[in-house]
Parts: structure tokens; sequence; C-alpha cells
């Protein structure tokens, strides 16, 4: 219990401060790569893998940890390079979209803080095939941000859509409440899923590629009139580049004209450490990623909770 206390306290101390930890890792070759800490809940050496019958040829076997079983997925054959082999290495077990799963990477290096501002988005023309999400220098070394939810949904297959037994659906006729939403994620797969999850219930969105972009948005609307006239509510992811989930908020409570906005942290973080995190930087909820039904549930009942919508079941 006492370890799980320092992790929510070292986490609430990180939060709205726009920092991270990373974890620096290579697979093949000199290229650096990173991980978010808070997402780590172990690095050991490569285990006995079991091999799957018919599985992902991405997802190298399964491994038993403390009697659980955890896939172990090829990070570098994942986005698309060679495989790393079958002997050697290390396994970063990470949580992800509420599921454990380990990521076999060549060699660890260390941990190391950084400012989400100095966090930046990838270069432009890397294009919808690029598995990075973003980029940052360590020493003098260029570091890459691994998109590891498109790694997922690329294996796991993840369905954007939701259920054909979903039949919640948006009445908005003279609304008081505009059906709109700005949405914050820097994960192209993640976007597309909100969207998608959004179109389906009626709900329009606008999409930010990171926090200081929502923020930018926001300013500039409340410019232009009340934001109430604008959208019902902001959903952000919290690791992104250049400003992350936690600053957003944080900025959005401190600026009076955007103080009652409805705030999401949309999160593949563990929720182990969520509502204190929540609580810290004045977000009205957290909801971990990504189940469409549940996503489109949230919203709906925060509508109407809102007094914008009712809804048919």
């Amino acid at each position: 219990m006492s370890k799980l206390l320092e992790g929510v306290d070292l986490r609430t101390q990180l939060a709205g401060q726009n920092r991270l930890e990373l974890l620096l890792f290579k697979l093949q070759g000199k290229q650096a790569y990173g991980i978010n800490v808070f997402k780590v809940q172990e690095v050991i050496h490569r285990p006995e893998l079991t091999k799957m019958p018919k599985a992902d040829p991405k997802v190298r076997g399964i491994a038993n940890m403390r009697g659980k079983t955890l896939p172990v997925i090829d990070l570098s054959l994942a986005i698309g390079g060679p495989s790393l082999g079958g002997e050697g290495g290390f396994v970063v077990i990470a949580e992800y979209n509420r599921s454990l799963q380990g990521f076999l990477v060549g060699s660890v290096d260390k941990i190391v803080n950084k400012q989400w501002a100095e966090v930046l988005p990838p270069p432009k023309g890397t294009g919808k095939g690029s598995y990075m999400t973003a980029v940052t220098n360590v020493d003098g070394e260029m570091v890459e941000i691994i998109d590891v939810e498109k790694v997922l949904s690329e294996i796991t297959q993840a369905k954007d859509v939701l259920p054909d037994h979903f039949q919640d659906t948006v009445e908005a006729e003279d609304s008081p409440i505009p059906m709109h939403i700005l949405a914050a994620d820097d994960s192209m797969v993640a976007r597309r899923q909100i969207q998608s999850a959004l179109k389906a219930i009626g709900v329009g969105c606008t999409m930010a590629k990171n926090g200081r972009e929502a923020l930018e948005t926001l300013k500039k609307w409340a410019d232009e009139g009340p934001l109430q006239e604008k959208i019902a509510m902001v959903i952000s992811d919290v690791e992104m580049p250049e400003m992350d989930g936690y600053t957003l908020t944080t900025e959005i409570r401190k600026d009076p004209r955007m103080q009652g906005l409805h705030v999401i942290l949309h999160t593949s973080l563990s929720g182990v450490f969520n509502q204190a995190l929540v609580e810290k930087v004045g977000a009205n909820r957290f909801l971990a990623k990504f189940d469409a039904e549940e996503f489109a549930s949230v919203v709906l009942q925060i509508l109407r909770d809102l007094g914008a919508v009712q809804t048919d079941v």
C-alpha cells in the first residue's frame, strides 16, 4: 500500500506541471525510443515465450508473469522494422487501454525527466503510415515516441464503430447546448475512434493534435463570444506533445471565460492513479481508452445532465 501511495503522490506532483518521465530504449541500431514511465510496470530480461497458433506474427508469444499470462509484442516488427530475433533483449511490461502487454525491445537505457514543451509533434511529411506520435531531444540525440495505440489497434484489429445494439442517438432540436465537442489527441488512431463514435450519435467535433492547439482554439472561440454557444465539452488525451491534458485542464480553469467548461480526460494511463490527478487539475472526470459504447454513453449522459439532449434507447 505504501508503494501505491508513493506512486499516486509522484504522479500528482507531475500533473499540471507539463512534465513527464520517459523510459528510453532501443530496438535495433542506434535510434532511441521512449515510453512514458507512468505506463510501465516492470522491465525484465526476455523470458521464455510460448507461441500461440494463428497469432499475429508481431506477437512473439505469451509469457507467464506471477501467475498471469500476457502477450509479448515484437515492437520493432510492429512498426515495420526487422524482427528482434529469437534470443536476448528485454520486455517492457506496460498497461495501455485497459490491458497489460509486454513489448520486446533490444536494450533499455535510462529514465529521463522532460517538459512536455520539449516534446514536439512528428516532422511534417511523416505521413499516415508513420508510427511516430512525437519526438524529443535527449543529450543531443533524437528520441522517437511510438504511437502505441496504433500498434495495438492493428494487432487487435479494434473496431471503432458502435455495436448494433447501441441505439442512443441525439435529439438536439432547440437544444440550449451546442451539439459540438472539442477533442484533443496526438494519436491518429485515437482521433479516428473519437470522430467515429461522435458521428454515430450525431455529435459534431473539432479535433486538435495536442493540448496547445486545443487551448489556442478555445481562446480563439472565447474571443469571438461565449464558449457555451460553441461547444458542450472538451475531451482531452493526457499524453500529448507541447502541452499535456493535465496542463490544458489547468489552463482552462485559470481562464474565467472557460471555468465552467466540462472537461473529460480520456486516457490510456492506468485508472489506479487517475482520480487523484483529475481532482488536482480540476477535470470533471476521466475515461479510460477505448470502448466505443462506453465512450458514447458517457458523452450522451453528460449532454443529458447539461440539459442538451434527450435520447431514445
